[in-house]
């Protein structure tokens, strides 16, 4: 018996909770207004955006659409409520990619603003590019949190800051 996709989308998210999980616990609310230049998002929209991906991946699975017009982002206002709304949009993220079948994957999932399509693509496509989004701006929260003297956790390997891994 071979391997559903929501299971092995489910295994790339796993690997990379615990290093997000480490990198959100570290910024404190304070730095939420930082921008490292005046074209950059603030810290605290770019972590939201990290915090809120896996629940994107849940919305994905058992909605048809997000709707930027519509859609209302989570207010964290401390560090413990950031990590706390991670921790529930990676349950949610879990939850339908342990139940999703690959014939669900093969639909089309559009991203609209004000009802007019942004863009549509499968399902599948559409969860794989918002595994790669966390990863990219997990990224670039290092940098910011490297901007501001933060230790940055070890990710794949160490980091400067931490050497074990």
């Amino acid at each position: 018996m071979s391997t559903s996709l929501g299971k092995l989308f489910l295994h790339e998210l796993e690997a990379e909770v615990k290093a997000t999980r480490r990198c959100l616990e570290r910024i404190p609310g304070d730095l939420f207004d930082y921008k490292p230049h005046e074209r950059s998002m603030p810290m605290g929209y770019l972590v939201l955006i990290v915090a809120e991906l896996p629940g994107w991946i849940a919305a994905t699975i058992e909605t048809n659409e997000i709707d930027f017009a519509t859609y209302k982002p989570f207010q964290a206002k401390t560090t413990e409520d950031l990590v706390n709304h991670f921790d529930n949009c990676m349950q949610k993220a879990r939850t339908a990619l342990e139940k999703v079948t690959d014939e669900e994957l093969a639909e089309l999932f559009y991203f609209k603003n004000s009802g007019v399509t942004l863009t549509s693509e499968r399902k599948d496509d559409s969860i794989m590019s918002l595994i790669n989004h966390l990863v990219h701006h997990r990224g670039q929260l290092t940098v910011y949190m490297r901007l501001n003297d933060i230790m940055v956790p070890s990710i794949y390997g160490p980091s400067a800051d931490e050497k074990t891994f």
